[in-house]
């Protein structure tokens, strides 16, 4: 943002000279003069104050949900392995992609994506029509079990209601399902989502009635009075031409009971169903679907393929249409997974594999869109398995879970040469600090390649509370003084160099759970400039762990009902102690966030799942309608704010510092219980022109005199 007194200032010097040579009384010179030097020192203030608003950097947060991963030499080979399909084909359903619509309770799937071997499929390209979507309307039953079944559709990974149960070319998204139970004053109105409301309007003296009306974005819909002492007290709203259809149910309501009283008048409603129909689609033959251009509709049934090739392209992302892709790895081998990106703030399940009745399974990386997967370097680090079950339990010692430590390439890889350690703990990624060592681990907070542009002062979001500041840059243009910050406090500083060396810096840290020289920030320079109006240092870089939150696993640690931990070097075992009773329509935790979600079924039907949330720019691991008892998984872990390594070694300032830029003296550490006062944030060269202004006005006023 650009500060108005830096454009200000030059204007009123400039009339000062002006009055000087020209002419003016002294008063106004003066006078001038003066609001000039308020003016400087106002600079120095709101600079400051405007420093926040400098190039402070976070990423839009997005849910990738993954289908498996297929890995051959070709596609050829692909679809000849009968792992993956029957020889000819592989096709992904929903029991296979997390993505795909899914109700567990009725075992319900409508859709399906397959890669055909016809004319042209060979390499890594895919021939004409060789790439399928289908999807079929399905029933799904009412969360309130009184109302029976509706009609559902997926559509490109999204739960859709068909607008009649026949056609599958009409559709609307499905706003709310619930039994949950709402209490309603009269007056009040009930937020239904997507501009839709409920409102209770009467109820009536005797208490038995109460008059509903049904609004979008404000404006009347229409209304109902329903009762409670005779028929189904629902209320089931149909509107005229949606997509020109008429009579389509859009809102059911279920009013449990009202009362009359001598205060309020009360409705208690305990069932809503809500469709979209304002923003109602009709898919046409000739519409367009990214690659996917060849529509048939026939029925309940819609089936879209490709009517040109499509390559799948080393290290790229291949949208099939309608926010799916395929992702292709940076490999000489074929390897690649399609996935659904999800950027509309909610909570998203990443499951795996649906396993029904009582037989034996291991969910790895490749079956679980939860667990750690790297494309590239094809590593997953995760398994988990289920043997042993008799009816719905699992038996002690039958639910196991397990993870090594592997290495993956850094994002920006071809300035940050070689490896780092990974491993994924409950379906998050960590960083070991030891690479033989799986016990002490940090997140992972940051891996890019991507390019940020830094003016003197700019302080550059990390995430977690961690920011990166650029001091100051060199007036020879070479060099540029970082500082590394935790929650606003010192951590630690560097000069790096572009024109000698490899423009890294490396952060090491100290008693990081006891671990010293930790690398736990790496940043490459690619550029510095040193401009007439702004000085800029572009990074092109960045690797970053939470040390400050790194956590130590130790062997009576206990994980939700995974409570038998063995650590064996670079491997954790965990396993449960107990009986693990797999409970009709119930979502049983695992540990660490990780659950089972059973359906409300007498057949024994479940899988694996996290939650991730997108809300307020970052992506969280959640769980709702679940009680979690928050301690299990750190009451027996430190956790520890490390100290930075002074000792560590670093360029020599007195030979790398510009001769034209005052060595940085370096503040002392941030103190571990965060008492330390936050420092400053003002850019360090905002005092430059206020003093020279100064100097200038002095000059002026004397002369005058």
């Amino acid at each position: 943002m650009m500060n108005p007194l830096k454009i200000l200032i030059p204007i009123i010097l400039l009339h000062i000279v002006y009055l000087n040579k020209y002419g003016g009384n002294n008063k106004m010179k003066r006078f001038v003069a003066s609001a000039l030097a308020a003016l400087m020192l106002l600079t120095v203030f709101a600079s400051a104050a405007m420093a926040d608003d400098n190039n402070t950097t976070s990423a839009a947060s997005t849910v990738e949900i993954r289908g498996p991963v297929y890995n051959g030499s070709s596609l050829t080979d692909i679809l000849a392995n009968s792992a993956y399909g029957n020889g000819t084909s592989i096709t992904m359903d929903a029991n296979k992609f997390a993505a795909f619509y899914y109700d567990i309770d009725d075992n319900v799937t409508t859709e399906s994506l397959t890669i055909k071997n016809v004319a042209g499929t060979s390499g890594r390209t895919i021939g004409e029509n060789g790439l399928v979507y289908k999807t079929t309307i399905g029933n799904a039953e009412y969360q309130y079990d009184d109302w029976g079944n509706y009609s559902v559709i997926g559509f490109f990974a999204d739960k859709y209601i068909p607008l009649k149960s026949n056609s599958a070319d009409k559709l609307a998204k499905l706003v709310l399902d619930s039994d949950d139970k709402y209490t309603l004053k009269t007056g009040d109105s009930l937020d239904l989502g997507d501009g839709y409301s409920l409102q209770a309007k009467q109820v009536d003296v005797d208490g038995n009635k109460v008059w509903l009306e049904f609004d979008k974005d404000g404006e009347y819909v229409d209304d109902e009075i329903v009762s409670t002492d005779t028929g189904d007290h629902t209320w089931t709203c149909k509107v005229d031409d949606v997509q020109g259809e008429d009579d389509v149910p859009v809102l059911k309501v279920h009013v449990n009971q009202v009362f009359q009283g001598a205060v309020d008048s009360i409705a208690q409603i305990d069932a809503i169903w809500l469709i979209d129909y304002a923003n109602a689609i009709k898919i046409n033959s000739d519409d367009e679907f990214g690659k996917l251009n060849d529509v048939s509709i026939n029925g309940p049934t819609i089936t879209i393929s490709n009517d040109d090739t499509f390559s799948l392209t080393k290290d790229s992302d291949q949208e099939i249409g309608q926010g799916l892709y395929f992702k292709v790895a940076d490999s000489n081998d074929l390897r690649f997974y399609a996935y659904k990106q999800q950027t509309t703030s909610g909570t998203y399940d990443v499951r795996g594999t649906v396993v029904s009745g009582t037989k034996s399974y291991t969910w790895t990386s490749d079956n679980f869109a939860g667990f750690f997967y790297d494309l590239k370097k094809n590593v997953g680090t995760e398994t988990m398995s289920v043997s042993g079950v008799n009816g719905r339990t699992i038996p002690k010692n039958g639910l196991k879970y397990s993870t090594t430590i592997s290495k993956v390439d850094y994002d920006a890889d071809d300035v940050f040469n070689g490896t780092y350690p990974v491993l994924g703990f409950f379906a998050q990624k960590y960083v070991p600090l030891k690479s033989t060592d799986a016990s002490k681990l940090a997140k992972l907070v940051l891996d890019s390649d991507d390019k940020y542009t830094l003016k003197t002062g700019d302080s550059l979001d990390l995430g977690d509370g961690y920011s990166l500041q650029a001091k100051q840059v060199d007036v020879d243009g070479n060099k540029v003084w970082l500082e590394f910050d935790k929650d606003g406090e010192y951590v630690d500083d560097e000069i790096v160099s572009t024109d000698t060396g490899d423009h890294i810096w490396t952060c090491k840290v100290d008693d990081v759970q006891g671990e010293d020289d930790v690398p736990v920030l790496k940043v490459h320079v690619n550029q510095v400039f040193q401009g007439a109006v702004d000085s800029i240092a572009q990074i092109d870089g960045l690797w970053l762990i939470d040390y400050a939150n790194a956590r130590k696993i130790e062997s009576d640690d206990e994980f939700g009902k995974l409570n038998d931990v063995s650590l064996n070097g670079a491997s954790i075992n965990i396993s449960n102690d107990d009986t693990f009773s797999l409970t009709k329509d119930s979502d049983q935790e695992i540990g660490e966030g990780m659950y089972f979600k059973i359906a409300d079924s007498n057949d024994l039907r479940y899988y694996p799942y996290v939650e991730q949330t997108i809300g307020n720019g970052t992506t969280t691991t959640t769980l709702s309608n679940t009680s979690i008892d928050n301690t299990t998984a750190t009451d027996n872990m430190s956790v520890t704010t490390p100290v930075v390594n002074n000792t560590e070694e670093t360029q020599d300032v007195n030979a790398s510092a510009p001769t034209n830029m005052e060595t940085p003296v370096t503040p002392e550490p941030a103190a571990a219980n965060n008492t330390t006062e936050t420092k400053s944030s003002a850019p360090g060269f905002e005092i430059v022109p206020a003093i020279f202004g100064l100097l200038s006005v002095f000059y002026i006023v004397r002369k005058n005199r």
